[in-house]
């Protein structure tokens, strides 16, 4: 008698494994994210390759193009003033691994620093802040010529370097 595992596609074992993957590493915006440009405020489903955007690093960044892709990730719900005095200003649903730059009380006691880039499954506590589920969902990666922080949806987000993760998403 062959156990039940025996048989099975070495095809179907590499797709559940890039899907773990992608539930946890996929960061961007999902659609109705609000974006701060030079513009003013703009969805992010309406930026484009040349958009300013402000940023908390370098002031301002061009973007250099917007990768759009449905991916079957974990999220997490971020409730109105839940992270610091109207931050988020509304509730707000990001890729669990999100990295939001977190500069208050829990970067001193959590990580030591006055400021740190965190997940946003880490600062999931069940109440303020809820991971959910893996679902669906169409990600707007925003791509500078170097990594940058964002303000989107009353939050600083990392904006990554996505060539390779790009690349990686496109191969799987």
């Amino acid at each position: 008698m062959k156990p039940n595992t025996v048989g099975r596609s070495e095809a179907k074992l590499s797709t559940k494994s890039a899907q773990s993957e992608e539930i946890l590493h996929a960061q961007g915006l999902m659609a109705g994210s609000i974006v701060l440009t030079l513009e003013g405020e703009m969805p992010v489903e309406f930026l484009s390759p040349g958009d300013r955007v402000i940023t908390r690093d370098s002031g301002m960044a061009v973007i250099r193009h917007v990768h759009r892709r449905l991916a079957h990730i974990e999220t997490v719900q971020i409730k109105a003033g839940s992270l610091g005095h109207a931050r988020p200003e509304s509730d707000v649903t990001l890729p669990a691994s999100q990295e939001i730059l977190i500069r208050d009380w829990r970067a001193k006691a959590v990580f030591g620093n006055k400021q740190a880039l965190v997940p946003a499954r880490r600062l999931a506590d069940g109440e303020f802040v809820t991971l959910q589920h893996a679902r669906d969902v169409t990600l707007h990666m925003i791509e500078f010529d170097r990594e940058h922080v964002i303000y989107a949806d009353g939050l600083e987000l990392s904006c990554p370097l996505l060539q390779h993760a790009v690349q990686q998403a496109e191969a799987a």
